[in-house]
Formats: structure tokens, sequence, C-alpha cells
């Protein structure tokens, strides 16, 4: 993995933390994948360890569960 990777499912605090995130580390450094729009993703994130969303993992597979907005089975459901 080259670049993080931030999850999340599109509800108020997903956005702004999206928002935070590509301030923080830059756009070109960072691949928003949100759930509501590709949730065959969800796997892909569940095997790198994303317990909930917002999430962001690091290119060296760290996950930072940056706030709790829903459990990866909410998202799920």
């Amino acid at each position: 993995m080259s670049k993080s990777v931030f999850y999340h499912a599109g509800c108020p605090v997903c956005i702004s933390a999206e928002h935070d995130i590509i301030k923080l580390i830059g756009k070109d450094n960072v691949e928003i994948v949100h759930f509501g729009e590709d949730a065959s993703r969800i796997p892909e994130a569940e095997n790198a360890g994303v317990k909930s969303v917002p999430a962001l993992v690091t290119p060296t597979g760290n996950v930072l569960h940056i706030n709790f907005g829903a459990s990866m089975e909410d998202v799920k459901a």
C-alpha cells in the first residue's frame, strides 16, 4: 500500500473527519472509500483491521480509528 486509505460511511462525523484528514495529509496521499458508494470494499476494510468508521489505514498497515461513528456491523446492516 503506497498511501493511506480512509474508510467511512458518509455520516456527518465521517464527512468532517474526511475533510480534516485531507487537510492534514493531502488529497494525493489518501484514498477515500465511502461504503455507501462502494460496499464491496467492506471486506477489504475488515481484513485490514477496521472495527468502526471513520478509520484511516496507514501505508504500514496501522489502523487509526478516528472517532466512533458506526461499527462495521452497523455498516453492513
